[in-house]
């Protein structure tokens, strides 16, 4: 591994990022254009009709965020010039062959020196047909579009740690053999999963469902199909599929798969406490601080792995460096639990804390009160009092009608509390309960990166991916919890 000057290898480099418009690409974009204005241009891959949609989206769901204040003050009066000359959108699709490319706009791939690949769908309950054209067939399709890019140095694929399924343990950076992950079903073809997909939307069709009948068939599809070989959700089921694909056509490419974990805001760059969209730390803020949830189904002692979103993007920027020019397949794992755990327990509890003394003021300036977390560990306990909520939900339904909807509030408000606890604990039970509470991800390869990182160093140039200097009591307070309430709430 030859890593020169980290800052300097981004001079005069033409990089394309799919997926622009998410959390982590724009934070990946920001540090880019403010550790060197030299780079040449960045292409960001953004679906939209046209290429004056693109040029909209660019501006208002990427540039125009609060994340490039630094930079706007830094350019002043210059800034949209600057962004003009470094930044360009690229109208396309993933999950599309060639991007969803014509040939005039696949011209600039002859310039490219470097792809970021971050483009996915990663709620837990998305439609089949879309999580596999993006998540799975994405993949493929961004390997077939590096293969026609002659001076590219790197190609870097962002996955997810959870690709793991259900395994718990130590979590090797290795690729996943699907049959052996797949419950013990022989034979795994993404393929089939593809024709199971366009053969029951063309029976759909032939039915006449409804939009909203295809949407729910499709979800249900998902969920079901990752289950049954062994995935808790679509999400991690069709990022996993994604990466056999990419095993399978990379060929000689310079290829390096980044795995985060939980992704939460940002640790210091280019501030702290900045955030965008619902992971899953931002939602245990949200559901807690507005007084929706506080029962949990799950154990304190199980590790809950969180990486900030300044932290994965250096990540991303050293093993551009590190690998560039390289014919091979590293993995590297960014996380916090081997080196730097929080549990489930203290994360909560500081949740707890913060609202106690901070507590949220609704859209009629209420005060919300909310109560400390409950944790469940039993399944059977934890469905126990949710039947027991409901009955009380029930009974306070016919209190309601009986006194003229005096009490419709109150009656309102435990209907969804009830529907709100029950789907945070169906979907987030595989990282909660106690089949989990030893899943520890290796990342050997991560240090190993760290290191050559400080010996050049890249860590005093703004690369520092370490989460042993996470104080997390201090981040999810001071950081953390009061970014989520600012942009989220």
């Amino acid at each position: 591994m030859e890593v020169g000057n980290g800052v300097e290898f981004f001079r005069n480099k033409i990089i394309l990022i799919t997926g622009a418009t998410g959390f982590l690409a724009k934070v990946l974009v920001e540090k880019i254009l403010r550790v060197q204005p030299n780079v040449k241009k960045l292409y960001l891959l953004i679906r939209a009709k046209d290429n004056k949609a693109a040029l909209e989206r660019l501006h208002s769901e990427i540039i125009g965020k609060d994340l490039f204040r630094v930079l706007r003050e830094r350019h002043g009066n210059l800034f949209d010039s600057f962004i003009s000359e470094k930044v360009a959108p690229i109208t396309g699709d993933v999950s599309s062959i060639n991007l969803g490319l014509t040939n005039n706009d696949s011209d600039f791939c002859k310039e490219v020196n470097a792809i970021v690949h971050s483009a996915a769908i990663t709620r837990f309950e998305e439609r089949y047909d879309s999580a596999l054209g993006i998540n799975t067939f994405g993949a493929r399709n961004i390997i077939g579009f590096a293969k026609t890019c002659p001076n590219l140095q790197i190609l870097i694929d962002v996955s997810t740690a959870y690709v793991c399924g259900k395994k718990t343990g130590l979590i090797p950076e290795t690729l996943y053999n699907l049959d052996e992950n797949c419950c013990g079903i022989r034979g795994f073809d993404v393929n089939t999963e593809k024709k199971l997909v366009d053969n029951t939307l063309l029976d759909l069709t032939i039915k006449g469902a409804s939009s909203k009948e295809i949407r729910d068939t499709m979800k249900q599809l998902g969920l079901k199909r990752a289950k049954l070989y062994g995935w808790p959700n679509t999400y991690v089921f069709t990022k996993a599929m994604g990466e056999t694909l990419i095993h399978e056509h990379k060929g000689n490419l310079p290829l390096v798969i980044i795995r985060p974990t939980m992704i939460s805001s940002t640790y210091k760059e280019p501030f702290p406490g900045w955030i965008e969209g619902l992971g899953s730390l931002a939602n245990v803020s949200i559901l807690n601080g507005k007084g929706y949830i506080n029962l949990i189904n799950g154990d304190g002692n199980t590790l809950f792995d969180s990486i900030p979103v300044d932290m994965v993007a250096n990540s991303i920027l050293t093993a551009m460096v590190a690998n560039a020019n390289k014919p091979c397949l590293e993995i590297y794992h960014v996380c916090s639990s081997l080196r730097n755990p929080l549990f489930l327990g203290k994360e909560l509890d500081i949740h707890s804390k913060y609202f106690a003394k901070n507590p949220w003021y609704n859209g009629q300036g209420t005060l919300v009160k909310t109560n400390k977390f409950r944790l469940v560990k039993s399944r059977v306990q934890f469905q126990m009092l949710l039947v027991l909520l409901i009955v009380v939900s029930l009974m306070l339904k016919l209190v309601d009608i009986a006194s003229c909807h005096f009490f419709k509030a109150y009656q309102d408000k435990l209907e969804m509390y009830i529907k709100v606890t029950y789907k945070v604990a169906t979907n987030f039970r595989p990282y909660t309960c106690k089949y989990v509470i030893h899943r520890l991800f290796e990342d050997e390869n991560t240090e190993k990166l760290r290191t050559t990182m400080s010996k050049h160093g890249m860590e005093e140039e703004g690369f520092n991916f370490d989460p042993k200097c996470i104080d997390w009591e201090d981040y999810l307070l001071n950081n953390h919890i009061p970014a989520t309430v600012k942009y989220l709430f």
